[in-house]
This record gives C-alpha cells, structure tokens and sequence, in this order.
C-alpha cells in the first residue's frame, strides 16, 4: 500500500478558457497549527505543508487565477477585460506542482489582480492582500509586508463601508479587530485605537468574546507605550 503524502492533485475547470488542469493541495490531517499572530496568522508546525501555499489555482493555459472562494460569476464585461489584460500576456508556466513561499507570492498576484478585474467582493481581496503579508512575513521582507497590509486594510475599510462582507465567514467584529491591528502593525497608532475601541464598544453584543479581548490587550499595550514614551 502506497504512503500518503502530504500533497495530492486537485482537479479544476478554468472559469475563463474552460480547459481542466490539476494543483496541489495539501491533505488536512497534516496541517498542524502550532500558534497564531495577532492578525490570525496561523504558524505551522511545518512550513512545507502550509497550505496557504496551495490556497490559489492558476490555470496553466490562460492564466486566469481564483481560489475556492471565488465567485463563479462573471460581471458584464469582465471576461474581455481578463483576455485582453491577462490571458492575452500570459507566458505558459504550471503553479500546479510543489510550491515555494516565492512561487505562492507570485500566484497571490496573479489572483489579486484577477479579483480586481472581475469585481469580486472588497472582502476577498483582502483575504488575498493580507495573506501576501502573511507570507512575505515568513520569509522576513518587511518593506513589502507592511506594503500588503496597507492594501488590505484600504480593502477591508471599503468592504466594512459597503458591508460586502455580510453573509461570509468574515464577521463585522473581526473586520473591525483586523483593521485596527493592521493599522498598528503599520504604525498608524491612531487609527489602530479608533478600530481596536470600536470593537470593544460591540462587546455586548457579539459572542466572539476572544477577539473583544485581544482588541482589549492591544488597546492597552498601545497605552501602556504611549505612558512610558
């Protein structure tokens, strides 16, 4: 009987060219989760088998990058603008075999720019922004995780304005905790207080009452620095 290794081959249809083409994923029984970041950053026991590696599909014939959280819809107008802008320039290359954390940045782009593209939700393109953060933050290249950050937090404010976050997995409360703890990682202190207050504020009426409490901790770290400065 064959060992099972940590990656297998997934099967998709490109939503653009419509040709099928496989990538790796990895299995969940070996994604171990040893801590998380104050920005939900999960930090895996082994950096091989993360699968925020995997998370983007790049179709090798066209180009055309989503993840399974896209929408299979495309708005009036957008499938040219993907032709014309991606598939049109696109150098054939396969994303689909094992990955390093520069290969996942590149199909991060890839995707990002898709999204943007196909007017996908403010929300998942954050999803897309901060997870470019997450891995540049693994590979210690500050200047373009604070880069990142910037755009996910410009991404989740419209997302939060335009309430185009409703009906995910992404609550009011945890958008409100990621801006304001992004805001602090970017050393926008004002703003990461307005944000990490607002969510206190909603303590009554909300059950994530751990992300309440990491609001709280960061609220009073940003004090505690402001006293001793």
């Amino acid at each position: 009987m064959a060992e099972l290794t940590p990656l297998y081959n997934k099967t998709y249809q490109c939503g653009m060219c419509q040709n099928t083409f496989s990538t790796k994923k990895v299995r969940s029984r070996f994604v171990k989760v040893k801590d998380y970041d104050s920005d939900f950053r999960p930090v895996y026991e082994s950096d091989e088998n993360n699968p925020i590696l995997y998370f983007i599909n790049v179709c090798p014939h066209c180009g055309f990058s989503f993840s399974d959280d896209s929408s299979p819809y495309f708005p009036p107008g957008t499938k040219e603008d993907i032709s014309e802008k991606i598939c049109k320039q696109w150098m054939p290359q396969n994303f689909g075999q094992k990955r390093t954390v520069i290969d996942s940045i590149k199909t991060y782009k890839l995707a990002a720019y898709c999204a943007i593209l196909k007017k996908e939700k403010h929300i998942f393109i954050a999803g897309m922004y901060i997870r470019l953060a997450w891995l540049y933050r693994s590979i210690n290249d500050d200047i373009q995780e604070q880069r990142f950050m910037k755009l996910a937090i410009s991404e989740y404010m419209e997302s939060y304005s335009t309430g185009d976050f409703q009906g995910t997995q992404v609550s009011e409360i945890k958008i409100l905790y990621l801006i304001g703890e992004l805001s602090r990682r970017i050393h926008n202190i004002e703003q990461a207080t307005q944000f990490f207050s607002k969510v206190i504020e909603k303590q009554s009426r909300t059950v994530e009452t751990k992300i309440v409490e990491m609001a709280r901790e960061r609220w009073h770290e940003i004090r505690e620095l402001q006293r001793n400065a």
